[in-house]
């Protein structure tokens, strides 16, 4: 993805039977948020596994490519059986860095992260994949191995159920010549696709929107899976919507004194950018199709020079008390799941961390979670800006 997401006879590797803890169930979501309801692995991890056992063990050392595990189960499955130089690519920099630490929970290696691009999947002949739930991420996904893998490559994509669509066995049509579909075990199913018909680099995807206090429309861009791809979501609308007519006239300073915190596509930081021509702005994100947007949006919107975008858990590189202003829309939800509550609360902490005092943290945030009481507390006194049928906008102030 513009470098920031994206022969000779085969020698048969020989299974090499490393002395480990390894566990499935043992797997941690850490830094991820961890509940009694939020899993670190899945029957569809096991399915998926069992799927490419034989594929598996005949493939060379080299050549299995893992996408999509979103906390370790695939990759470590893979090389627990003795797989060696696993290519793997997790979106989240939370599901890498828990990738890390379970593997060295359980004393394996052979692993290395990589962006979804050519060095990825080239000679790749085994790919396993847990399904996006976006049609778009898996299209990019796909035309990814279709252009880059081995001609003999066996994908096998796997997921639950109810998080499957018909749709995704016409993509992966699109792409493959084959494809056969497992039977369901535990509410799970993979879709095994064979004979690569030619891909291509994941496409980004263009929109203008139009924005609150903007004469001109912000050109957006989003590879496949950026949340709200092309558009602006409701919530950040009315984000924006409250920063044009309550925000600050004024804001100085120097790099990264203001930030778009879980930036998304970078509209927000484009917007702060326009609204303030001289300011230079910091965005960052987890994810790594996020960040390849942002940049994108950045480019097309003429403020490459002065927006830096970054990959981090939440402000992870920053320094403590050196912002003025934070923006933020957090994510109410963790994977496919829904707690009850503490997904926002490590943005919410970093932001107070990293906010000098007096600095400002702008959040829209669905009125039903009322994180008044915890914005409060992790940041500081907190007023209400905005409220409409479904989204709350707050101030907090850095004590």
């Amino acid at each position: 993805m513009r470098g920031d997401v994206r022969g000779a006879r085969r020698h048969v590797h020989q299974t090499v039977q490393v002395p480990s803890t390894y566990s499935p169930d043992a797997l941690r979501r850490r830094p991820d948020l961890e509940a009694p309801e939020l899993l670190a692995s899945d029957a569809a991890d096991r399915l998926i596994l069992d799927e490419s056992a034989e594929a598996r063990a005949q493939a060379a050392a080299g050549t299995i490519v893992v996408i999509g595990d979103e906390y370790g189960a695939l990759t470590l499955g893979a090389a627990d059986a003795g797989a060696t130089g696993i290519r793997t690519h997790q979106d989240s920099l939370a599901g890498e860095r828990a990738l890390e630490a379970n593997a060295a929970e359980a004393g394996l290696t052979g692993f290395r992260s990589l962006p979804l691009d050519e060095p990825l999947l080239a000679g790749a002949t085994v790919v396993l994949l847990r399904l996006p739930r976006a049609l778009d991420a898996l299209e990019d996904i796909a035309g990814a191995i279709a252009a880059h893998a081995d001609p003999a490559v066996v994908v096998f994509a796997g997921g639950r159920l109810k998080h499957m669509t018909l749709g995704m066995n016409d993509v992966l049509r699109r792409h493959f010549g084959t494809l056969d579909i497992s039977h369901a075990r535990q509410k799970s199913r993979v879709l095994i696709a064979r004979a690569p018909l030619g891909g291509a680099a994941p496409l980004v995807r263009a929109a203008d929107q139009p924005a609150p206090g903007l004469d001109a429309p912000i050109a957006v861009r989003a590879f496949g899976g950026a949340f709200a791809g092309t558009g602006i979501d409701i919530g950040t609308r009315f984000l924006l919507e409250q920063l044009a007519a309550h925000g600050p006239a004024e804001l100085d300073g120097a790099a990264g004194d203001v930030i778009d915190l879980a930036c998304g596509t970078g509209v927000v930081a484009v917007w702060l950018a326009l609204q303030h021509p001289s300011l230079p702005i910091l965005a960052t994100d987890r994810s790594a199709v996020a960040v390849a947007s942002a940049r994108e949006t950045a480019a097309a919107n003429g403020l490459a020079d002065r927006i830096t975008i970054v990959r981090d858990l939440a402000l992870g590189g920053r320094a403590d008390d050196s912002a003025q202003l934070i923006a933020l829309n957090p994510p109410f939800h963790s994977g496919a799941a829904v707690p009850i509550a503490g997904v926002a609360d490590p943005l919410f902490a970093d932001a107070g961390r990293v906010l000098r005092s007096g600095g400002e943290l702008w959040t829209v945030w669905n009125s039903a979670l009322q994180y008044r009481p915890r914005l409060e507390r992790l940041v500081g006194p907190t007023r209400q800006i905005a409220r409409s049928a479904k989204f709350t906008v707050t101030v907090s102030t850095k004590r």
